[in-house]
């Protein structure tokens, strides 16, 4: 099998994660919602557990966490469930960036089909959005603001403790699509400011099918979110449906390892990285993102005159790579998030990106640039 070199799309299981999946599958199944029974009393003990440990990646108290299928159904809450209260506030206004993920800018799109206006703010050559340019576009009539804290693309760490502080003092929601950060950059989504998180358990090691919208206080009011589906109380009457306990259960242990363990992963991650560059060096890539504010498990390079459909058919054998998110990858169309940076079409058409884990066995790092160098 090739060496799994992927991990933003989705990132393998950690071993403690599959050993708290396999017991609440197999013998602790009980349905979260049944109160007349041990089974019930247990899963409920179990979720409430998860909502701890997954608010304490972000310093928020559980009843301020929302579990979700993922990021994207987070992101779609957090922002077509605030429309309502826009449209009787008549703050009709959203402000988003060129390079957010397509759950993102989509359901944006969707507000603007409703009547919203919608400014979108352009990325920075290097990948990143200028703070103030950010907020400069907020007005008083601005409901939302939304900036993703890492990109799933470049790795490119977005300033979300800057805007952040440049926010104290207008009324308008702050959000971002955490999904690639959470559990691996602590610091920027502590800020009170934040409020509203959306992450996804998968991309922390964790199970697929499970994230949540961490809907953080101002004072004593949460923000003012609408269910978007009906049909049961469950989560405060936000997000309908039983419970996947074994899901959350799961969720909540990958998230108090990310807090423990961030450092130690952190590490692992550099050498790798810095093996990566070492190698690719002759080769005079060009590397997408701030050499200095990527993340440490993320390479977005490109091999000038070589197409990456060509590169990943030739290195098949050896690593699975992609060359842009999973959710577009199919559609073979030039990366949004690289032409909003000001590459061409042919440009952000030779661009791959390697993505790896603490998990990630050694690669061969040489042998793949001789490859490579053999392909241009």
């Amino acid at each position: 099998m090739p060496i799994y070199l992927d991990c933003n799309a989705t990132t393998p299981l950690e071993p403690e994660v599959r050993e708290v999946l396999r017991a609440f599958l197999e013998e602790e199944f009980g349905n979260e919602g049944s109160r007349t029974h041990e089974f019930g009393a247990r899963a409920k003990q179990a979720v409430q557990k998860a909502r701890d440990q997954v608010a304490a990646v972000v310093g928020v108290g559980r009843d301020e966490v929302l579990f979700t299928s993922g990021a994207t159904e987070a992101n779609n809450l957090a922002i077509l469930g605030l429309a309502d209260h826009g449209i009787s506030s008549k703050r009709m206004h959203v402000v988003a960036t060129a390079i957010e993920h397509k759950a993102v800018l989509e359901p944006i799109q969707e507000l603007e089909r409703r009547g919203f206006e919608v400014t979108i703010v352009p990325a920075q050559r290097d990948g990143t959005v200028c703070p103030q340019q950010v907020v400069t576009t907020v007005r008083p009539d601005t409901l939302l603001v939304s900036v993703m804290a890492a990109n799933n693309e470049t790795g490119a760490r977005q300033p979300i403790a800057e805007i952040a502080t440049a926010l104290q003092g207008y009324d308008a929601y702050f959000h971002t699509d955490a999904a690639q950060a959470f559990g691996k950059d602590l610091d920027g989504l502590r800020n009170p400011r934040l409020d509203l998180i959306s992450i996804s358990a998968h991309k922390l090691y964790g199970p697929k099918g499970v994230g949540a919208l961490i809907t953080r206080r101002r004072g004593f009011a949460k923000p003012p979110l609408k269910p978007l589906m009906h049909g049961g109380g469950q989560e405060r009457g936000l997000r309908p449906g039983t419970l996947p306990v074994a899901l959350i259960a799961g969720f909540g242990k990958a998230a108090e390892l990310g807090v423990k363990s961030v450092e130690s992963r952190r590490a692992r991650c550099r050498a790798i990285k810095a093996k990566a560059i070492e190698a690719f060096a002759p080769l005079n890539p060009r590397i997408h993102g701030p050499a200095d504010n990527t993340q440490d498990h993320v390479l977005n390079v490109a091999f000038p005159g070589l197409d990456s459909e060509a590169l990943m058919v030739a290195l098949k054998a050896d690593v699975a790579v992609s060359n842009g998110s999973a959710c577009t990858s199919s559609s073979y169309t030039p990366s949004h998030v690289l032409k909003a940076m000001g590459y061409t079409d042919d440009e952000a058409n030779e661009a791959v990106r390697f993505s790896w884990c603490h998990l990630t066995p050694d690669v061969d790092w040489p042998g793949l640039a001789h490859r490579i160098r053999n392909l241009m």
